[in-house]
């Protein structure tokens, strides 16, 4: 065996002798259970490293497949190149890919490679370690110091097919794994017959062991020693399968990816503290953005108001019932037939729209509006001005790409384009004019993984349209058709089948047919990719182009959107609600690690779930619950379907008192909130919403929990999760806390105690000691009243006495800001 040691400035080259390997689990001998199994895996040799040359940097290898190959599902890919690069004392890149680098790979305009220091690192905290062995290269991911691996693909093959990657990576006992969103099973995933499908998909009711709407192909990994990231910079389809071996009586758990086409391109991130971990993942995907202030006030929308008089009445009610209101939304029932960048005549006509928008900015609160990509394919200036630019997605012979969505027949933006920025900036500033349209403070995008209500193959858009009752649509302008694009080298030529690859991935889509419900697969974009490669990164785009717009109407104002679909780094222009929920209990306990898996996982903590659920009837005490949870998540937004009963928090007694008791705490405590995203945006730190955890990594207790959480630094929310109770079961670690709003000292012993008697319209509150809250002395109605209360201090010391916190103050809205203003304190208790 030739094993390979770099470890940047020290790169080291040893060729040893091997004998048994006694300590691996070959992989040609392991029983794995369920789906999780492969076929000809046993004929596996994998790859053989040569050519090897180091530098300071890392080392770069040739990969020759041995023998006739794996030929799993489809001929191997005879040479790889490989290079390994430490970029940072914590940070080594290993990228495995096609000699020829003609592979598809996620372009650098999403999502660009951080930058590498100027210098080789003196340091680095992880090494590289190749082997030559049974089954061909192999490599570990080791920690410096003490040698630990944190990745290793011992034992196991690599396969590189056209349309079939696979790597195993040997995983402790039972481990703790987190991430590989967007899902809504535990916050720790699953070790055992576990599959994570990565495939962003429509995926109403958030089901869980199921693809949704984001793909976020990272995952922290924790244990004793520490924790670490690993992140594969690949936007193609993907099944992550967690499951468990047995050898010789002997039981071990692996991680295994199976992609469907671009490269292996992983990020290794050392810690080996899981703030740390954040921290340096953030400088791989971008620091999250910084977010308005009054961003952070309460939101009311639904699926389904009449008319503008009906948005109006909520408005008004809300102000009767003495319940805070800050931004009220409108789905799209504003729209003319559902047309994007249109308002419905009769029920919304534009001068009555502006009337509504005036008097909300009159009582200092705000508008938003749901804007989707799919534009009706019909006689409007939307869709024509496009035809136009040439800016929508076409079809191999030159003509549109159709599908059905909400206003019936219709067509994409081709974010790949150079038209579509202007085109999209231009729809914003004509439509959303400050003087002339509907004057709106941020925006609401949705549908974008893209959806496609059109079964494939969608022979007849038209008619499918009518099948499903959506509004008629004249026939569309189709354009002349233009000569397919040729010559560009991510071609099909790498691909043997756009539509059904011979692996088939989890795709909860109906037909699962990667193509069902969404943008067909063999699209191939204006500069040359196809939408089997970058269908995961539509989304993002569409957050990019939207962010970009929103800017050119509000030049120096910070941007507030809310986005469905989401890829790695998204967070860095946009917040994220959790999608099309359900009313139900089960989903008011499941957004709590949904929340966590964006807010300190993948750098998106401006995130939350619908309050009180979207689909279905919720009841008084639910709603009264995800009030009170709602008002310590990061984004608090109520909103429901237009086949639902109507749920606006002042329509029962419970929900009222609930909503005043919570957004009034709320609000006191939204400065601390602010400086918690400030310091996130700044620093890359989970400061938002916290788990367990993150604030105790040595108390194996809080490892698995996802149903309490910190939000900010310093609060720890225990909701009350079952159905019509009054107690909840709790742990508090080994710690000093104090009741909140009461102050009442409580010192945890790492156990489990339970509180009683809960009221419906409170949620259990604790600061951990050691703190200094800043608050507003009073609440207010909306956030500008608030912003002229006076501030007071809560000082929680800890068991030494000490306490420290931190407070920033800006004016809210612009970009950038001044230095944070911070408070310390160190007392005798």
């Amino acid at each position: 065996m030739q094993l390979i040691r770099t470890g940047g400035t020290g790169v080291l080259l040893t060729l040893l002798p091997v004998l048994a390997l006694a300590f691996l689990i070959p992989f040609v001998r392991a029983q794995s259970s369920g789906s999780t199994s492969l076929k000809n895996i046993s004929k596996c040799k994998g790859y053989k490293a040569s050519n090897i040359k180091n530098s300071q940097w890392g080392l770069t290898a040739d990969l020759t497949l041995v023998g006739k190959g794996c030929g799993v599902y489809g001929e191997d890919l005879k040479k790889l190149a490989l290079t390994v690069e430490y970029q940072t004392d914590d940070r080594v890149r290993v990228l495995i890919q096609d000699a020829a680098k003609q592979r598809y790979q996620v372009p650098e305009s999403v999502l660009a490679q951080p930058p590498r220091g100027d210098r080789p690192p003196k340091r680095p905290s992880l090494k590289f370690e190749a082997t030559d062995g049974p089954n061909g290269f192999g490599f570990k991911i080791t920690r410096a110091g003490s040698k630990e691996a944190i990745f290793s693909t011992e034992g196991n093959p690599l396969i590189f097919e056209k349309q079939f990657l696979y790597l195993r990576n040997n995983l402790p006992r039972d481990p703790f794994v987190y991430g590989l969103g967007e899902h809504t099973d535990t916050f720790r995933l699953p070790t055992k017959n576990y599959t994570r499908t990565i495939w962003n998909r429509d995926s109403y009711g958030v089901p869980e062991n199921s693809n949704l709407y984001g793909a976020h192909p990272v995952y922290f990994e924790h244990r004793h020693s520490g924790t670490h990231g690993v992140f594969l910079r690949n936007s193609n389809g993907m099944d992550i399968v967690l499951d468990e071996v047995s050898h010789r009586g002997r039981k071990s758990n692996f991680l295994e990816y199976r992609v469907l086409g671009g490269v292996f391109d992983f990020t290794f991130i050392a810690g080996p503290t899981p703030q740390d971990v954040s921290r340096q993942y953030a400088e791989v995907v971008g620091k999250p953005a910084e977010v308005p202030y009054w961003g952070l006030g309460f939101h009311q929308c639904r699926y389904g108001y009449r008319d503008w008089i009906d948005v109006a009445g909520v408005v008004e009610n809300y102000k009767k019932a003495g319940i805070p209101l800050e931004t009220m939304w409108t789905d799209i029932d504003y729209m003319d037939r559902r047309r994007v960048f249109s308002v419905d005549p009769q029920r919304f006509p534009m001068h009555r729209m502006r009337q509504l928008v005036d008097k909300l900015h009159k009582d200092h609160q705000h508008y938003i509006v749901m804007v989707d990509p799919a534009v009706a394919a019909a006689d409007y200036g939307a869709y024509n001005r496009g035809v136009e630019k040439g800016v929508f997605m076409k079809e191999q012979d030159g003509s549109l790409h159709l599908g059905v969505v909400w206003p019936g027949v219709t067509v994409y933006p081709d974010w790949f384009n150079p038209a579509t920025q202007s085109y999209w900036t231009e729809e914003f500033q004509r439509f959303f004019n400050k003087d002339t349209g509907v004057d709106i403070d941020g925006v609401w995008i949705d549908m974008n993984e893209p959806a496609n209500f059109c079964d494939y193959p969608c022979e007849d858009p038209e008619q499918a349209a009518i099948d499903q009752d959506m509004p008629p649509t004249p026939p569309p302008v189709r354009p002349d058709p233009v000569p397919a694009l040729e010559g560009f080298p991510n071609s099909k030529s790498q691909y043997e089948d756009l539509i059904n690859p011979k692996y088939k991935i989890k795709n909860d889509a109906p037909s699962g047919i990667l193509s069902d419900k969404t943008a067909h697969t063999d699209i191939q974009h204006a500069n040359g990719l196809w939408e089997y490669d970058v269908h995961n990164l539509y989304g993002s785009m569409m957050s990019t182009f939207t962010r970009s717009a929103m800017l050119a109407r509000r030049p120096g104002r910070r941007p507030f959107i809310i986005t469905r679909s989401t890829f790695a780094g998204a967070g860095a222009q946009v917040g994220k609600w959790l999608g099309d929920n359900l009313s139900l209990w089960e989903h008011y306990r499941m957004s709590i690690a949904s929340m966590l898996g964006f807010s300190s996982i993948y750098q998106v903590p401006l995130v939350g779930s619908d309050v009180c659920g979207f689909g279905g009837n919720t009841t008084e005490t639910l709603c009264a619950r995800w009030t009170t949870l709602g008002a310590f998540q990061p984004f608090y937004r109520n909103h429901n379907g237009d086949t639902s009963i109507s749920q606006e928090l002042y329509l029962w007694e419970k929900s009222s008192d609930a909503a005043r008791w919570a957004i009034n705490i709320r609000y006191q405590l939204l400065d601390y909130l602010y400086t918690a995203f400030w310091s996130q945006h700044r620093t890359g730190v989970p400061s938002v919403a916290i788990p367990m955890w993150y604030n105790y990594p040595k108390d194996e207790n809080t490892w698995p929990i996802d149903l309490q959480y910190f939000f900010g630094e310093s609060i720890l929310v225990s909701p009350v999760t079952a159905e019509n109770k009054t107690s909840v079961e709790i742990y508090l670690p080994k710690d000093t806390f104090y009741t909140f709003p009461e102050l009442k000292k409580v010192e945890g012993r790492g156990k489990k105690v339970t509180l009683r008697d809960i009221p419906f319209d409170r949620i259990p509150l604790h600061i951990k000691g050691g703190s200094i809250i800043p608050l507003r002395e009073q609440s207010a109605m909306t956030t500008y009243e608030l912003r002229k209360k006076d501030f007071e201090l809560i000082v929680a010391p800890d068991a030494h006495g000490n306490a420290e916190g931190q407070l920033w103050i800006d004016d809210g809205d612009k970009l950038g800001g001044n230095q944070p203003r911070r408070t310390r304190s160190a007392m005798d208790t």
